[in-house]
């Protein structure tokens, strides 16, 4: 069988060399003709467009950046819908809006039949390097079935949630987690730092206490060192799902005041340092301010 992947940055290419040295077959498409190159090199072949990925490719999967490169993916020129129907599964990556996602995958179905599956992941750069990410998945089930052993081959596990846009539903209060939890550790390292102990200590000092966690193990010494290159996730990119996340909470009338700081606090991040801003910046928004002369 061959598969393709579309959306080859951060996240898309680690996922398509998983596959390769699986040994599955992956036919690529990215915007960009250099990271098109890039997996090339290690053993994709190329398409020109969407609609050609998806014309020889049975599961096409995604990962882009917002509901706009998506649909752009989905409906533009040379995109999805120009592929002849066929018997073809879209597994998507990206994290979107919910609603967006279950709009979409209808429009595309009623152009050329194409099947849908929201699949957003969890665990960063990291986990799609080492193939540990967590899938959380919202569609048919047999279709789900079908593409679950090939995303195995790029992640720990994969959870089937319900129906379509139930895995994005899913991502947004992984979101909820990750966000606040960003902001908190930001928190108490600065409370550290600025208390005069080692802040870069407090992984190993909490480690197996109440306190500890995955985040609390990566993030605080990157946080503290300063280290943002390669970015484990961009400002942006969060404040995009917190923002998701306040949609829904006022459409489902779910009072969220954390994720509401949390926004807050990565917009701000956003508007300070810019939009490439690495997520873990949020420390520096504590810093104090260099004496004055």
């Amino acid at each position: 069988m061959t598969l393709g992947y579309i959306g080859l940055g951060l996240m898309g290419l680690p996922m398509t060399r998983r596959l390769i040295a699986a040994g599955e077959a992956v036919t690529v498409w990215n915007r960009s003709a250099e990271k098109t190159a890039a997996a090339v090199a290690i053993g994709a072949r190329a398409a020109t467009s969407p609609a050609d990925v998806a014309a020889r490719a049975a599961i096409v999967f995604m990962c882009l950046t917002d509901a706009e490169a998506v649909e752009a993916v989905a409906f533009g020129a040379d995109g999805l819908a120009q592929a002849p129907a066929g018997d073809r599964i879209v597994v998507d990556f990206s994290s979107i809006h919910p609603e967006r996602t279950r709009a979409i995958a209808a429009r595309l179905r009623a152009v050329n039949g194409t099947r849908w599956i929201d699949a957003p992941v969890s665990g960063g750069t990291k986990g799609a390097e080492e193939g540990t990410l967590a899938v959380m998945a919202g569609g048919d089930a047999a279709d789900i079935a079908a593409v679950t052993p090939h995303v195995l081959k790029m992640a720990r596990a994969l959870t089937h949630m319900g129906p379509l846009g139930a895995g994005q539903t899913t991502k947004l209060c992984n979101q909820v987690i990750v966000g606040c939890t960003m902001a908190v550790l930001a928190e108490a390292a600065r409370l550290a730092v600025n208390a005069g102990i080692d802040a870069e200590r407090l992984p190993e000092a909490l480690k197996g206490g109440f306190a500890d966690s995955i985040p609390l193990q990566l993030f605080v010494p990157r946080m503290v060192a300063g280290i943002h290159s390669p970015p484990l996730g961009h400002a942006a990119t969060m404040l995009k799902d917190l923002d998701t996340v306040l949609e829904v909470a006022r459409s489902t009338l779910t009072p969220v005041p954390m994720a509401s700081l949390a926004a807050q606090l990565f917009r701000l991040l956003e508007a300070s340092r810019g939009v490439d801003a690495e997520a873990l910046e949020i420390f520096k928004l504590s810093a104090p301010l260099p004496p004055q002369p």
